[in-house]
């Protein structure tokens, strides 16, 4: 059997429909308030940079380092080993041909080269000594050999008057045969002989020549050691700046050993370094952008080194306009870049944070009061310009500062 509701009981029912409709209401707006947070901020113009389409030249660079070094730089090594004596320059002080830089102390040199002449006047007198007893030597012999012919005519007159008197009767012809027999040996002798005096004259000659090569090498070594001698005056051979001086005094230094740099301060060139993992893009001829601060010099990379030293290439920049080195000074560290490849005439924008290095990413234009999510395919880049190919175009304001915090969002309100 049905029951009436009670007055009370109803007027319960209808608190909970009505509480559970506020508070769907409540969870729709909360739910609509966070779809429009997701798709919507508000930033303040001043928080962003902003960089505006348009249309130029872009270049793809790779970034590299470089120091800046005179294009002309004398090195001066010590010719000998010495000791340091005195300094009459200090680094950065401007020389000129014949300024005397360093003096060495070329006592020990001077003794050992007073030394090797002596040698090579007893060489000399050797040589003399030498041609002397190989003359004496040669004479005896010839003298022999001299002997030996009239010894040869008397055995030749020997024989035939063993044979007139075997003829006669009155001889044997055992004592013709003992004649004939002395003869052929006095023969045999002299041509020994004679190839004696052969041998003697060719090892005379072998034996002059031979001292003669030695002692013409210890005149080439003594020469070689007056010009060390002469060399160890250092000083100027040209007008320039020096950028280093030896400057320890009482120090011993060796043969090879830099003393001095002096470097003309006319022009300069760039000794540019970059990992080795680009080093298949290196190529001579390549454009290169020198930046000084906020200067930039241009460039032409002409030379790279064969060898790799801890990961790194090196290589050599001449710079395309020396009226700008009044700025430059050796040892001066700058940036480089590398351009590997160049558009003219294209779209471009400023490059910034906003960019993160990907073919297609999305940026934000500015609309109105507004900045719209886009997304854009780019190309090359260096670290003044990026090169827009779709989604810009010439005239759109982008922003470039990093946004990566609202990748979320579809649109910005800019105050």
């Amino acid at each position: 059997m049905d029951r009436d509701i009670s007055i009370q009981e109803n007027r319960k029912q209808r608190g909970r429909v009505g509480g559970y409709i506020a508070l769907s209401v409540v969870v729709l707006i909360a739910a609509v308030w966070l779809l429009r947070s997701a798709f919507s901020a508000t930033l303040h113009r001043g928080d962003i940079r902003i960089a505006v389409v348009e249309t130029g030249d872009v270049e793809n660079t790779l970034n590299a380092s470089g120091e800046i070094q005179p294009e002309m730089e004398q090195v001066i090594t010590s010719p000998i080993s010495a000791v340091l004596q005195q300094t009459y320059f200090s680094a950065g002080s401007p020389v000129k041909p014949g300024d005397k830089i360093l003096e060495l102390d070329k006592t020990f040199t001077q003794i050992e080269f007073e030394k090797q002449k002596d040698q090579l006047e007893l060489k000399r007198n050797s040589i003399v000594r030498i041609k002397l007893d190989l003359d004496k030597s040669f004479f005896d012999i010839q003298i022999q050999d001299s002997i030996k012919a009239y010894r040869i005519n008397s055995l030749k007159a020997e024989l035939e008057n063993a044979k007139r008197l075997f003829k006669a009767g009155g001889g044997t012809r055992e004592a013709i045969e003992q004649a004939e027999t002395e003869l052929r040996i006095a023969q045999l002798e002299k041509r020994q002989l004679e190839n004696d005096i052969r041998s003697r004259q060719l090892a005379m000659q072998a034996s002059i020549r031979e001292s003669q090569i030695t002692a013409a090498i210890q005149e080439k070594e003594l020469s070689e050691f007056e010009q060390k001698l002469r060399q160890a005056n250092i000083v100027a051979t040209r007008a320039g700046v020096l950028t280093y001086v030896n400057m320890n005094l009482g120090s011993k230094v060796n043969e090879g050993e830099i003393l001095a740099r002096i470097a003309d301060l006319g022009s300069f060139k760039v000794l540019g370094t970059v990992s080795d993992s680009y080093a298949a893009q290196l190529r001579s001829g390549m454009p290169v952008i020198v930046r000084i601060n906020d200067e930039q010099l241009r460039g032409t990379l002409v030379n790279i080194h064969p060898a790799v030293s801890n990961n790194v290439v090196s290589f050599d920049v001449a710079l395309n306009d020396q009226k700008s080195v009044g700025r430059l000074r050796p040892r001066m560290k700058v940036e480089l870049y590398l351009v590997t490849e160049a558009q003219n005439k294209t779209q471009r924008v400023q490059n910034g944070p906003a960019f993160r290095g990907g073919a297609v990413q999305d940026v934000f234009v500015l609309r109105g009061g507004k900045a719209e999510r886009r997304t854009v395919r780019l190309g090359l880049s260096n670290f003044d310009f990026i090169e827009i190919r779709e989604g810009l175009n010439p005239g759109d304001s982008v922003i470039i500062s990093d946004m990566s915090a609202y990748k979320n969002i579809r649109v910005i309100d800019i105050k």
